[in-house]
């Protein structure tokens, strides 16, 4: 098995324990304080291992602003995906959450289609096709 998918595989268990996790501990307090302290441990453990287990300051240096604006654009996007699903969470059950959450590959198959031009496959559509099905039973009333 490629290194990669190991990886994908570790972080989709992790992603899974997380909400459930974030579920109990957000019971006495507000969808945005508990992202608050979520967030302070994640950006605590990242730029540990950045910083620790990488050359990280040397990579800042070299890379390009446009690099840097990308990134920027994605810690915004990120931040407000967590924002929002932290408060769906609060109000609505994980299960569906979370489901309707994961319904975002199908937006990023799209973007990887159009903007990286990464190839469409009869397998990545039908499999997209499956996720956004799953996620309109969902949400049918």
């Amino acid at each position: 098995m490629e290194k990669w998918i190991v990886y994908a595989i570790i972080s989709m268990v992790f992603a899974g324990i997380t909400s459930v996790l974030a579920k109990f501990g957000m019971k006495d307090l507000s969808s945005d304080t508990a992202l608050a302290i979520r967030t302070s441990i994640v950006f605590s453990i990242v730029v540990a291992n950045a910083f620790l287990f990488r050359n990280a300051f040397a990579e800042i240096q070299g890379t390009s602003l446009k690099n840097i604006f990308f990134l920027t654009l994605s810690g915004i996007t990120t931040s407000m995906s967590w924002v929002f699903y932290y408060r769906a969470m609060k109000e609505g059950q994980v299960s569906y959450v979370a489901s309707i959450d994961k319904a975002s590959i199908v937006i990023t198959l799209i973007l990887s289609f159009v903007l990286l031009k990464e190839p469409v496959t009869a397998k990545v559509l039908l499999g997209a096709g499956f996720i956004l099905t799953g996620m309109v039973i969902l949400i049918w009333k």
